[in-house]
């Protein structure tokens, strides 16, 4: 009885122990977590889950870029004058490389450095300047085969990434015209620079997730990549591989230190060839000096000298100060204690005459003749003293007086091409307004379809009478008789002019240029030879610049399949010869 009594009474204690306030607290601080937790989880997971998403994003995620090839760029019948191959890059998670055990000493390593052409300690160096870093490039541009094998390799840590190089196949050829990239693909001179927007593509993105291994997991969006525009150049890869051997020929066999030239079409302004002497390999660079890559035919400037006298006699014929058949009286004469000559002595010349033989005398008479305003129009008109526009970086507008009142001896020398500068391309454009007669055409590097209509800055009479009188120039007693081309009539002006040294003063140094259009009879090209500084013992640009003139328009025309032109033999011209004045090519 007692016993039952004592275990009824410890139930009693048990069960008020067990309904007791702390077990009422445990009870509910339980329930406050439990709550807390699902406020918590409600709160990241529903009303702001954006924060752990953007966290497990940055852990998972990876954009990759989806490269897009540069552009084509082509010469005008299609040939390919700049293309991108497919190459790749070798590159090293450091991170990554150094937690699987770095660089040990398994063969692979060895092979991989005797793969790149580095040795194996700047690998180790180079990978290791950064261990914790996770991205370094160890070569670039390399050829797939090499790459190929490397990647059968295995080695931790290193991966390929794809890129492109640009290849170019006509070479020195093309340089100065074409341009090169830099090793990321951006275009750094030429055209390549010019219009490297337009030869860019814009690269496509894909988003993916990727496990901890680097494995894509999981593709959440793509955009795709715009392909780049090809681009179709003015230029004839036949005529400008004509022309620079032509010219690099020249430069070569008369010690010059360098030549330019410049062929353009006269009915559309497209500069079909511009070449350079010496020239570059687009290819490889090393070694290649930057004076080399500049384009000379647009940066480099000269005075004009003789071939601006075309110019002359058209604004005198214009002006009504003489006549196509005037003779004028050209002995030497002196204008503010300077003595105004010519190379040879004449007493008189008719207009023809002065442009065969050219005299200064003869030009400068006609200059003073008329006000100082007429020839710097004229000159204007022609297109000196402004840039050609062309496109291409780093082209010179020239040097173009401004002066408001002008002494005889500055009216004098402007009349035979001192006392201005203008590059060769600018020449050239003043030799292609005239081969079209006196319509001036912007120039262009692309090639134009339709052609532009132009407009007209000279009557066309008095361009084709000069074009007419120019054609002297080539033929026996002219200073220009070596550029003579069988078959064709060309209308030319030869020119020399001395160099301008470093503290502005000339110095015993010689620019020899010849200007001019073929065929006479119908103008469709115009030809601008410069060789800069002749030491082969002759400068005259009728001795130097000439042969080269003939000899590039000669091809010039005969690859182009134009119509021979020449008058039959025995027909007679009205052209000037001095009998006592052989054809020394002095101009």
């Amino acid at each position: 009885m007692k016993a039952a009594r004592a275990g009824k009474l410890k139930r009693q204690e048990d069960q008020a122990s067990f309904v007791s306030w702390r077990f009422a607290l445990l009870c509910g601080c339980i329930l406050l977590a439990l709550l807390g937790l699902m406020l918590r989880m409600a709160y990241l997971q529903v009303i702001n889950p954006d924060r752990l998403v953007k966290e497990g994003d940055l852990r998972s995620l990876r954009v990759q870029e989806v490269p897009t090839a540069r552009g084509m760029i082509s010469d005008r019948a299609g040939r390919s004058l700049a293309v991108s191959v497919p190459v790749n890059a070798i590159w090293a998670d450091p991170k990554e490389l150094n937690a699987r055990g770095g660089i040990t000493l398994d063969s692979r390593w060895k092979v991989l450095s005797d793969a790149l052409n580095i040795p194996l300690d700047q690998l180790s160096n180079r990978i290791n300047t950064n261990p914790k870093g996770r991205f370094v490039y160890l070569a670039r541009q390399v050829n797939p085969e090499v790459s190929d094998y490397i990647h059968k390799l295995k080695l931790p840590g290193i991966f390929l990434r794809q890129e492109s190089r640009r290849y170019y196949p006509a070479g020195q050829v093309t340089s100065h015209i074409i341009g090169v990239t830099n090793i990321d693909g951006q275009g750094i001179e030429g055209v390549e620079k010019s219009f490297d927007r337009w030869l860019t593509g814009q690269p496509g993105a894909r988003t993916v997730r990727k496990d901890r291994y680097g494995r894509v997991i999981e593709d959440i969006s793509s955009v795709d990549s715009q392909a780049a525009h090809n681009l179709v150049l003015s230029i004839d890869e036949r005529l400008q591989a004509l022309v620079y051997r032509e010219l690099n020929n020249a430069v070569a066999f008369n010690k010059a230190q360098s030549g330019t030239a410049v062929l353009i079409d006269v009915n559309t302004g497209e500069v079909l060839a511009m070449a350079n002497s010496p020239s570059y390999n687009p290819n490889n660079k090393a070694d290649t000096l930057q004076d080399t890559m500049r384009n000379r035919a647009i940066t480099d400037v000269f005075e004009p000298g003789s071939t601006v006298k075309p110019m002359v006699v058209m604004t005198a014929l214009q002006h009504g100060v003489v006549k196509e058949n005037s003779l004028l009286n050209t002995l030497p004469y002196r204008i503010q204690g300077h003595d105004i000559k010519d190379v040879a002595r004449y007493e008189e010349l008719s207009i023809t005459g002065i442009l065969q033989k050219s005299s200064n005398v003869g030009v400068s008479k006609l200059a003073l003749a008329m006000p100082s305003s007429a020839l710097v129009d004229t000159y204007s008109r022609f297109g000196l003293g402004k840039a050609t526009n062309l496109g291409l970086v780093g082209e010179s507008s020239g040097i173009y007086p401004k002066r408001q009142r002008w002494s005889d001896i500055e009216r004098a020398t402007f009349s035979f091409g001192y006392g201005l500068m203008v590059t060769p391309l600018q020449l050239a454009r003043v030799y292609a307004t005239i081969g079209s007669l006196g319509v001036y055409r912007p120039l262009s590097i692309t090639k134009v379809d339709p052609p532009v209509a132009g407009e007209r800055v000279f009557p066309a009479s008095v361009v084709r009478t000069v074009v007419h009188m120019m054609e002297s120039v080539a033929l026996p007693g002219g200073g220009g008789v070596k550029a003579a081309i069988k078959g064709y009539r060309i209308a030319i002006k030869t020119g020399t002019a001395k160099k301008v040294g470093p503290d502005g003063k000339y110095i015993s140094r010689y620019i020899a240029y010849t200007a001019g259009i073929a065929p006479a009879s119908q103008p469709r090209f115009a030809l601008v030879v410069v060789i800069n500084d002749p030491q082969g013992g002759k400068y005259y640009g009728g001795a130097i610049s000439a042969p080269v003139f003939g000899a590039i328009m000669g091809g010039v025309l005969r690859t182009m399949n134009v119509k021979p032109d020449a008058l039959p033999i025995g027909d007679k011209s009205e052209l000037v010869i001095n009998k006592k004045e052989g054809s020394g090519g002095r101009s």
